[in-house]
């Protein structure tokens, strides 16, 4: 049998059905809301994780945090100067790593759901960008 190619929503189930997670279901329901939020993204896998991408890869879950779910938000594998690049976060969901990079936390899945607006909110401005 051949493997998916690791761009395809096939190489992602793949990998969720094999990983051992404490938050899990709530990495599925992530990995739902960001495909939600707008038809142009798709999935794969990169950098060993379920990442996501329309013209090319800007968000990557964070699978090491034990404690929670975890998103990085990025606008490709090298830094890029973007000027004017800007997110609203009204709900302050985003912690920036460095200008064009920030990481989103959510304590459990109830957190999730509760900021699930907000989260497609900033990751449709951030698609803008890439």
């Amino acid at each position: 049998m051949k493997a998916a190619k690791p761009d395809s929503s096939a190489a992602v189930d793949t990998f969720m059905a094999a990983l051992e997670h404490p938050h899990k279901p709530a990495i599925e329901r992530l990995r739902h809301l960001i495909l939600a939020a707008d038809p142009s993204i798709a999935e794969g896998i990169k950098w060993n994780a379920p990442s996501f991408r329309t013209g090319g890869y800007f968000a990557t879950t964070h699978l090491r945090a034990k404690d929670g779910i975890g998103l990085i938000l990025h606008l490709g594998a090298k830094v890029r100067d973007t000027p004017g690049f800007a997110v609203e976060d009204p709900e302050g969901l985003l912690h920036w790593l460095a200008k064009d990079r920030a990481m989103l936390s959510f304590a459990s899945a109830a957190e999730l759901q509760a900021r699930s607006a907000a989260l497609t909110q900033i990751l449709r401005q951030w698609i803008a960008w890439v």
